[in-house]
């Protein structure tokens, strides 16, 4: 295709609509296909753009208001467009919900500032008529969004999807663009942070398959493209050109990072940013690898689920033997939400309390509710090991005018138990953190938080700790 898709926003008019489910659907359809799929994800979120990613072919990137411009926001997509033939962007919640008032950071707000024609998936369980003033209600409350279809979920059969199609028809000028009705197969288990990841689920590309020829059987894919390829998208497109800080014949520093079932939030964005910086991503596996391999300069432990793999990560008691002591020797290492957990003593579970690694002396309890969710900004500490040096640099996100960094944390377990006094990287404003004052616990040359943090103009933290990396390394040597 010639010319730049006009990315495609899937919203709903509110949460657990089946949004996710659809759009993992339309994005294996047009993959299979043969075309190129662009997935985004209205952030901060890691678990649905595991799922977008498989199935499309394709990394799926965050856009978040509360750690990106707006600027920044339309420079990623417009260099992502590029290359694809179609791009779907999914919202998280309503069309129209968000934290503030004026809906600046809503769906539609992202939607708006990308030019997108917005698809609604509507769940339509013990709906008929009163479907015609729900759609005209969300045209209506912002003229500016350009709701283009919608696509109905759940139907109870053919007679209930007949009588919705009869009404819209009469009441709206709205397209139906697919009728999705209720089906087991389109089912995905949830867990307490939404979906269960892709990358735990060894049923995941089945289930994707799956999913994918139900949707194109009942959603009207050549409709679709066709709104795609309606109008080229208003604002210039213009990749965006990363610059690496490897020299010629410069040896990369090798920085290992734990991808596996137990651990896997990372932003394609961030491991991007990482490489562009210098770094050779070296994958491993707390789940079966022996030991790090010793040739590493640095370590980075992403978020996960590691209280779902707790005996697996305790039996396998070589590798956190090695993690324990590479960080005993100074190696660098960063760790998120996850990966802290994992650096406790123990976790406490359902019951079940199992040894980690134990650098940090404190034990991870799981709760039933949230202990921090949400967005979290805090100001760096003299403490922090690899210090933002342009911080005096003011951060408008979400027109506050500050020094501090957003980002976002959601978990369900909290420290307990800890024997000596820590220290910290982060002064908490908002959110939770470790303590609700504090985060980013620091010993040696070890970062562990709770915070999610990305790598964006307000806070490019892959480049400071890819620096950080090999000033230790030459201190070293």
């Amino acid at each position: 295709m010639s010319i730049p898709p006009t990315p495609l926003f899937i919203s709903a008019a509110h949460k657990s609509s089946g949004k996710t489910t659809i759009t993992i659907g339309l994005l294996s359809a047009f993959k299979n296909k043969g075309f190129n799929v662009q997935p985004f994800k209205k952030g901060p979120d890691y678990i649905d753009p595991l799922w977008h990613g498989n199935a499309a072919g394709n990394p799926c990137y965050t856009l978040d208001f509360n750690t990106m411009t707006q600027k920044e926001i339309l420079q990623l997509v417009s260099q992502k467009l590029t290359s694809c033939d179609i791009s779907l962007v999914e919202g998280n919640k309503g069309l129209y919900d968000g934290l503030d008032l004026d809906g600046s950071n809503s769906n539609a707000a992202i939607a708006k500032l990308i030019n997108a024609p917005v698809i609604l998936v509507l769940d339509t369980r013990g709906m008929t008529r009163g479907i015609a003033p729900l759609i005209l209600g969300y045209q209506a409350f912002d003229p500016k969004i350009n709701i283009t279809g919608v696509i109905l979920n759940q139907l109870g059969g053919s007679r209930h999807e007949s009588k919705l199609r009869s009404v819209i028809e009469h009441y709206t000028d709205i397209s139906v663009l697919g009728a999705v009705h209720k089906d087991k197969h389109l089912e995905i288990v949830e867990r307490h942070l939404g979906l269960m990841p892709s990358n735990e689920d060894g049923e995941a590309q089945k289930k994707i398959t799956d999913i994918g020829k139900i949707i194109s059987s009942q959603v009207d894919l050549d409709k679709i493209i066709k709104i795609s390829h309606a109008d080229s998208p208003s604002y210039k497109i213009s990749p965006i050109i990363k610059h690496s800080n490897k020299k010629k014949n410069e040896h990369p520093l090798r920085l290992a990072y734990i991808n596996d079932s137990a651990f896997g939030f990372y932003y394609p964005g961030d491991l991007e940013a990482l490489e562009a910086a210098g770094a050779e991503l070296i994958e491993v596996n707390s789940l079966i690898d022996k030991q790090l391999p010793h040739d590493i300069d640095g370590l980075f432990i992403g978020g996960g689920f590691p209280e779902e793999h707790l005996e697996k990560l305790n039996q396998n008691h070589s590798f956190r033997q090695s993690i324990y002591q590479a960080i005993e020797n100074g190696l660098p290492t960063y760790a998120e939400c996850g990966g802290l957990m994992y650096l406790c003593r123990n976790i406490i579970s359902k019951g079940q309390q199992l040894n980690m690694v134990g650098i940090i002396p404190a034990d991870a309890k799981m709760e039933e509710v949230p202990q921090g969710r949400g967005l979290i900004r805090f100001s760096e500490t003299h403490l922090m090991p690899w210090p933002n040096v342009s911080q005096n640099t003011s951060n408008t996100i979400e027109g506050i005018v500050d020094s501090s960094i957003s980002a976002h944390e959601f978990h369900y377990s909290h420290l307990i138990n800890i024997s000596k006094p820590l220290n910290y990287a982060y002064d908490i404003h908002r959110g939770s953190g470790v303590d609700g004052q504090h985060d980013g616990i620091v010993y040696k040359n070890l970062l562990a938080c709770y915070a999610h943090l990305q790598d964006t103009e307000q806070n490019h933290w892959a480049k400071r700790f890819i620096q950080f990396i090999q000033k230790i390394k030459t201190e070293s040597s």
